[in-house]
């Protein structure tokens, strides 16, 4: 199970469509705190997180998990070119960090790198 975090429906559907068009089972969440109050350990295999959203931003997500999970694989996304936040976000423990428009191909490829 892979879960989606994002504010944008739209993004949401998108995303999780795109899975399971893929075979890839997914759960969506519209807010980090919504992810974190349906988290369990090993209950995914795998997050990809919006980085800016009201509440808990991505980057505190990411931090949480890595805190609570650290081998659980996160993809941070955002629709914001920023170098230095590109920075934190591979320093906290990002796998990947896309820039939005995401590409179909790059995601896929990331999570098949981390689903083996």
């Amino acid at each position: 199970m892979i879960a989606i975090v994002d504010d944008d429906s739209e993004m949401r559907a998108a995303l999780c469509d795109l899975l399971l068009v893929e075979g890839l089972a997914c759960r969506a969440f519209a807010s980090a705190e919504a992810f974190l109050a349906a988290h369990a350990p090993g209950a995914f295999v795998s997050v990809v997180t919006d980085l800016r959203m009201p509440g808990m931003t991505g980057l505190e997500l990411l931090a949480r998990i890595k805190r609570s999970e650290p081998d659980l694989p996160v993809i941070v996304v955002t629709s914001a070119i920023d170098a230095q936040t590109r920075q934190r976000a591979m320093d906290g423990g990002a796998r990947a960090f896309l820039v939005k428009p995401i590409r179909d191909a790059d995601l896929l490829s990331h999570l098949a790198s981390i689903l083996g």
